[in-house]
């Protein structure tokens, strides 16, 4: 209610319910359209007031809507052209009371505001034309009977038979000339319509009334041919000012005066529209589904995964079925040339088997990372690989450590590598560690499969690895144990051709090394379904160049060279190799500064005795006798038993 004024007098009139309730689906209507988006950028509103069933009322209400827009006063100015003015409202809803609207409308005519008159006007109301009576009392009463003669006066508000009169005018049927009348169903009668056609002739505005439309005939009546032939020739006017926007398109408001105009622009990526004019594009699922740019519907993701048939998958199980007959292969080789120098100076069969197990298992772990990911490939793949080279190392690190004890001519290593090595605890405490980690982590983060819906178009399934630093700590036990296999190695390079395994063993490790070291930031830069292809290779890589390093030349010995594969050959290696042994001490005498003590080989080959000569007395010969008589000593222990000892121990 906007009156401001109560109403001044009670006038006994039932309350009504219908009128009530039609105001409230109006409010509702209009709160409704301005939560949504179908007039963008515009806001209704209205207004209400209380006529009090008063006309003076009703009208200081009307002037309050005829003030100006935007008007801080509700005042109406006067003008002689309303052309231009524009008022507060758009459209005025009448009274429920013949006598207020009537005088409500004459007053909106002059500002050319739509009134839309109450529904109870047409159907309950009858207008009556009431003539001016005269003050005589007797001239009053005959001017009464004389109205009474050719029409009926109906009181307002007064519950009488009008209703039965307009059922009864529905039935009448009457003729005017050529021209037949008859009422409605709701008592409006069927005129027709006249086809009015506005002009501008020398710059004023002309009405040409060209033809009738029949309501009955549902067909134009014209005046003449001339008429009728401009009015068919008139071209059809769009009310449009926009185009109408197809599916997959919006409606998107222009920046012109008219509200009503539009531009159709395509729905972006990951949105659809299905229908034609849509103010906007619905979205997508973007986990599940997308849709490019001007889609009429939403396409569900693909989901990727490193398939067995990929090209590349392949390609790289094509390498790990080659690696595991190569493991079988070498495995065989070994079994059928057991006894031999070259098998037994590896460290013998047992150790070997468990470097080809660990190989073998180490190959049929990437077969995890194939296929569709599943919780149990997740939690398997990465553990079953780390403890698998975790044992493989160790057991690498142990012969090591052999190969530099028994070459080793410093008495402090000696001892402290004699107190160090036990093959068996080192295996068992270096692989513990690593099953430790691997424990703790599929306890506390374990690996699990996960959607990465990060490629706009397909839905890659891949493994989480559940904790980095749980990945990254397996990872970094295995390179320290790595690490120091290759220190142990290096350090013992340079041994006799038939026991050089060292060499071969640092060649192992550096491959190892380098190919986890190119893995790191392509790991940590590739993403999609082709990551676990990266960890394939690298796995592949370090078992091919262990395998490769420490087997393939011992199986080329064996196969290609087997006249090297005898003891009389592994016993020449070692003669020559103690010779040249005995070549660079002789070599260290000359260039050591304290000439009185000079450690030479004893007979014992395996310690040294001093030599001592009193300096500036001892002459060339008796250097010569010296020398003479340690080469005598490795002579005869190299024909001796103790070479053949060690030949057994590495």
């Amino acid at each position: 209610m906007k009156n401001s004024e109560k109403c001044e007098k009670i006038y006994e009139y039932s309350f009504e319910i219908s009128v009530f309730l039609q105001t409230l689906a109006m409010i509702h209507s209009i709160e409704v359209i301005n939560n949504s988006s179908l007039l963008p950028g515009v806001k209704l509103g209205y207004e209400i007031y209380d006529t009090c069933t008063e006309i003076t009322i009703a009208i200081a209400a009307m002037l309050r809507l005829l003030s100006k827009f935007n008007c801080s006063q509700h005042v109406v100015e006067f003008q002689c052209n309303y052309s231009n003015y524009t008022p507060r409202v758009k459209a005025v809803v009448g009274d429920s009371y013949s006598e207020i609207t009537m005088a409500v409308s004459r007053m909106l005519n002059l500002q050319l505001i739509l009134q839309v008159d109450s529904a109870f006007l047409s159907d309950g109301i009858i207008k009556v034309e009431l003539n001016k009576t005269l003050s005589s009392v007797e001239m009053a009463n005959g001017r009464i009977v004389t109205i009474l003669d050719d029409r009926i006066i109906i009181q307002k508000d007064l519950e009488g038979l009008y209703t039965h009169l307009l059922e009864a005018l529905k039935n009448v049927t009457f003729t005017d000339g050529e021209s037949e009348f008859q009422f409605d169903l709701q008592g409006d009668i069927n005129i027709g319509y006249n086809v009015l056609l506005w002009k501008e002739v020398n710059g004023h505005m002309t009405i040409i009334n060209m033809a009738e439309y029949n309501l009955e005939k549902d067909a134009f009546i014209f005046k003449d041919r001339k008429t009728e032939k401009e009015f068919r020739n008139l071209k059809q006017i769009q009310s449009k000012c926009s185009r109408e926007c197809g599916p997959g398109q919006m409606k998107k408001t222009t920046q012109s005066q008219h509200t009503c105009c539009y531009e159709c622009v395509s729905c972006p990526e990951n949105h659809y529209s299905n229908q034609t004019d849509m103010d906007h594009c619905l979205l997508c699922n973007n986990k599940t589904h997308w849709a490019p740019v001007n889609s009429t519907m939403c396409f569900e993701k693909q989901v990727e995964h490193l398939n067995w048939n990929d090209w590349f998958a392949i390609l790289l199980l094509t390498l790990l079925a080659l690696g595991i007959v190569c493991t079988l292969a070498v495995g065989i080789i070994f079994t059928r040339n057991l006894n031999t120098p070259v098998v037994k100076s590896s460290g013998g069969l047992i150790i070997c088997y468990v470097i080809l197990l660990c190989h073998f298992f180490s190959f049929v772990s990437t077969s995890f990372f194939v296929g569709e990911p599943q919780d149990f490939k997740c939690k398997t793949r990465q553990n079953f690989f780390g403890v698998s080279f975790a044992l493989c190392i160790s057991c690498i690190l142990t012969k090591s450590l052999k190969i530099l004890l028994a070459f080793s001519f410093d008495p402090r290593l000696q001892t402290c590598l004699k107190r160090l090595y036990k093959p068996i605890p080192i295996i068992v405490i270096c692989t513990g560690v690593q099953m430790i980690i691997c424990t703790i982590w599929l306890t506390f983060a374990e690996p699990f499969v996960e959607e990465n819906f990060s490629i706009p178009r397909v839905i890659i399934l891949e493994c989480d690895e559940g904790s980095i630093m749980a990945f990254g700590t397996m990872l970094g036990y295995i390179a320290i144990l790595a690490f120091v296999c290759f220190i142990s190695a290096f350090k013992g390079r340079k041994l006799p051709a038939n026991y050089n395994k060292a060499k071969f063993i640092t060649s192992g490790m550096i491959i190892y090394f380098i190919a986890w070291i190119i893995f790191i930031p392509i790991y940590a830069t590739t993403f999609g379904k082709y990551l676990p292809a990266v960890e394939i290779t690298v796995i592949l890589i370090s078992n091919y160049g262990i395998l490769c390093c420490m087997f393939f030349p011992k199986c080329y010995i064996i196969l290609c060279k087997q006249e090297t594969n005898t003891k009389s050959a592994f016993l020449k290696t070692l003669y020559m190799y103690s010779s040249q042994s005995e070549s660079r001490l002789n070599v260290n005498i000359s260039l050591d500064s304290r000439p009185n003590e000079v450690p030479l080989p004893n007979h014992n080959f395996n310690r040294k005795s001093p030599v001592t000569l009193e300096q500036g007395k001892a002459s060339q010969s008796q250097m010569a006798e010296h020398v003479q008589s340690a080469r005598k000593g490795i002579a005869k222990n190299t024909a001796g038993t103790l070479p053949r000892k060690r030949m057994s121990s590495i």
